[in-house]
């Protein structure tokens, strides 16, 4: 096993490696460049103004130079500086890190307490009203944009009723508060982007659940344990669902890249001030090294992911320890 772990990690590092090159070689690739997006709107620019702020940002250089400039303050963990105020994209990161975490750690567990439950249910009780309206919950999450139902959401419960806030994570009188008014206010601000973000998740596990308990109450040993009269409880929650819950583990290890990645488009609808709104302003800056400073993490992320879900198959099914 120990070597298993060892031989997975090591090749985590070539292609962690490769993955940089692309992003960074794709990040180049797009039109214009940091000294062209802070000066588009700016009619006075100069051309040699423009050339200055190429210079300053190492933007003339020739590609693999500025990737082993990256490379170098990369190892040391030095993400360098933000082009749009100066700041370490370290500390902007580590800045706005905990919210983006928060939202999708809450819709995460949300989706995991409410969709297995529903999941062996579907599969228990087989063609049943339940089953059937699971089948339809399941249709709409999957055809439902997020930002269509945030929007929704946001016009419904904000605009209309006015029962939630629409935007940001506290209140413009936060400072005025007690500390449970404020937790209490940062809580309603978090439900909307919460509601939305598992929504579509949601759909997705329940149907996930279902079909693998399926499949694996019709083996041979899921009958022998009916023959012998086991309680029910027993037959599912200790034999059935611990191996209908494998392919689960997969697709928890890749939605931990989403954490960052599925939240561009949540919290630019809803104005969060997380790692989603933070990449998708410097993409559009062309902020190249705080663009890179997100997506490498992400991919490290995507990585680990999978590196995780391979050892939670190598200690569940001893077969995988084997190659």
């Amino acid at each position: 096993m120990f070597i298993y772990i060892i031989k997975r990690t090591l090749l985590m590092i070539p292609i962690l490696l490769g993955i940089t090159v692309l992003s960074f070689g794709i990040m180049r690739l797009a039109p214009g460049g940091p000294a062209e997006a802070q000066m588009e709107f700016s009619a006075k620019a100069s051309a040699e103004a423009r050339e200055r702020l190429r210079k300053l940002y190492g933007a003339d250089q020739p590609f693999y130079k500025q990737y082993a400039t990256w490379l170098k303050k990369f190892i040391t963990l030095d993400f360098g500086e933000a082009f749009a105020d100066g700041r370490k994209v370290k500390d902007k990161i580590l800045e706005r890190l905990p919210i983006t975490l928060t939202i999708n750690l809450l819709s995460l567990g949300l989706v995991l307490l409410i969709a297995i439950p529903i999941g062996i249910m579907s599969a228990t009780r087989q063609y049943s009203f339940i089953d059937r309206f699971t089948t339809v919950f399941v249709f709409v999450g999957f055809s439902t944009p997020s930002f269509w139902l945030a929007l929704l959401l946001i016009y419904m419960l904000g605009v209309q009723w006015g029962l939630l806030p629409i935007s940001g994570i506290q209140s413009l009188d936060t400072a005025s508060l007690t500390f449970w008014g404020r937790i209490s206010d940062w809580g309603r601000h978090l439900i909307l982007p919460v509601l939305v973000s598992a929504f579509g998740g949601l759909a997705g596990f329940s149907r996930y659940v279902r079909n693998n308990m399926l499949e694996v109450l019709r083996q041979d040993y899921i009958r022998t344990a009916w023959a012998k009269g086991l309680p029910e409880k027993i037959i599912i929650y200790k034999h059935a669902l611990r191996n209908a819950l494998m392919p689960v583990i997969t697709i928890l290890g890749l939605s931990l890249p989403g954490i960052i990645g599925g939240s561009v488009i949540m919290e630019t609808v809803f104005s969060i001030p997380g790692m989603g709104l933070l990449l998708y302003q410097a993409v559009f800056s062309r902020d190249y090294n705080l663009a890179m400073g997100i997506l490498v993490p992400a991919a490290f992320l995507t990585m680990l992911g999978n590196f995780l879900a391979d050892i939670a198959y190598a200690f569940t099914d001893p077969r995988v320890r084997l190659r």
